[in-house]
């Protein structure tokens, strides 16, 4: 079956309404493109990999009980902040319904530079429309693209997007599209439409995106992005919240410094799965959408596989390395250029066994011979201990033995080869 839905590089003339189909698991996207616009077009300059949250959640979507009421929102503005990672001279923005069952009404939208914590720089804000309207609704089960604006966007800088919610998120039983762990403050309004105040009136933070996908900009057609896919470690997990120390962050300063003008999106989900499900849809039924419908996109970073070793006995090494060959075969058939990166040490994390480590060493062996993908980036040597290679050392572990401190999140990145990203 044919996959579509990867954007080309035309800009949008009118709101792109993506028809969202779940077969097998996978999505399919089928958005309606203009024609090319000279040597320009749509590169991500942000993204994120969304999961689905119940409305009233027992839990916290890895088992622990919730100490405190679920978020959910009614009559409220949310002001979510995202790190850029390439310049644009347009912008436009994907809000995403991908999870619920029931249309999701946006009241209003606005993006702008942000100054600190909730505040935003007033004369920067640009009102954002949907089909030249200021309020949408978006169908259950797909993702929509703002119309684009006219808006500067500069590589490592913060912006905030804003949406009001005008009906309550927990009354029913639609899903909430979310991201989990964002580790990054994002905050929540008292009552009222406060799309584009200069000073929010916060009555809440959460370190979770809601209903906010991706972050696109206008860029030449020499500028392309890599997505880094992965589970926890790519997505930042015990990292400093607000510092943007997760190994993406440092690939993308790594880049800039090099002069590199490349997208770096981050589509890691916490305890995703290469074969199974724990939190999200595993990676193969969601490559799809996190990674092949990216604008812009020619490299993808694959780090997965951790979880199914620790949390299935059952699973093989070879079971893994069928999995990983799907995703290189459909990266190939969309001309995507992967890497694999080997699994890091995580002797001492829960669920670790003599046999879990003897798994790992075999799928790293594979990952760094086989030939397979078009490039190795080898973490597993950046981090370990040298006394104890089944251990990271004591300065890159963040105490739970299977995360990064920020040191070790920068050793990831110091070990990624720029010429890998080097343009033809």
């Amino acid at each position: 079956m044919r996959d579509f839905g990867r954007e080309g590089t035309g800009v949008w003339l009118k709101l792109a309404v993506v028809a969202a189909t779940a077969v097998w698991g996978l999505v399919i996207d089928v958005p309606v493109l203009a024609q090319p616009s000279g040597d320009l077009h749509w590169v991500g300059t942000w993204a994120t990999a969304t999961v689905a949250r119940d409305p009233q959640p027992e839990s916290d979507g890895f088992g622990r009980p919730l100490s405190d009421p679920p978020l959910n929102f009614s009559d409220q503005t949310l002001r979510q902040i995202v790190r850029t990672t390439t310049n644009g001279s347009r912008v436009r923005v994907a809000l995403s319904n991908t999870f619920g069952s029931a249309p999701l009404s946006v009241g209003g939208a606005s993006i702008a530079r942000r100054d600190s914590e909730a505040a935003i720089v007033a004369s920067s804000t640009r009102n954002l429309t949907f089909g030249g309207k200021p309020k949408i609704m978006i169908p259950a089960g797909t993702y929509i693209l703002s119309d684009p604006v006219d808006f500067t966007v500069l590589a490592a800088s913060d912006l905030a997007v804003d949406l009001y919610l005008p009906d309550d998120t927990g009354t029913g039983p639609s899903p909430l599209t979310m991201h989990t762990v964002g580790v990054q403050t994002n905050y929540v309004s008292e009552k009222g439409n406060h799309v584009g105040s200069e000073n929010l009136p916060v009555m809440t933070t959460t370190q979770s995106w809601f209903f906010l996908a991706r972050v696109e900009v206008m860029a030449p057609a020499s500028v392309g992005a890599v997505v880094a896919f992965g589970d926890s470690i790519t997505d930042g997990t015990r990292s400093t919240p607000d510092t943007n120390n997760r190994w993406p962050n440092h690939l993308n300063k790594r880049l800039m410094e090099q002069g590199i003008d490349m997208g770096v999106l981050n589509t890691g989900i916490a305890a995703n799965r290469v074969l199974g499900e724990w939190r999200g849809v595993n990676a193969l039924a969601r490559f799809a959408r996190d990674v092949l419908t990216q604008s812009g996109v020619t490299h993808v970073v694959v780090l997965e596989g951790i979880n199914d070793l620790r949390r299935d006995p059952a699973v093989t090494a070879e079971d893994l390395i069928w999995g990983y060959r799907q995703l290189i075969a459909r990266a190939h058939a969309r001309g995507l250029r992967i890497y694999g990166a080997t699994l890091l040490p995580c002797e001492g994390s829960g669920r670790w066994t003599p046999e879990v480590e003897t798994k790992r060493q075999a799928l790293n062996d594979w990952i760094r011979t086989s030939g397979a993908y078009d490039g190795v980036i080898d973490f597993d040597a950046a981090v370990r201990d040298p006394s104890a290679t089944s251990k990271m050392l004591p300065q890159y572990d963040s105490s739970d033995h299977i995360h990064p401190s920020d040191a070790g999140y920068q050793a990831m990145a110091d070990a990624v080869s720029l010429a890998l990203f080097a343009v033809d």
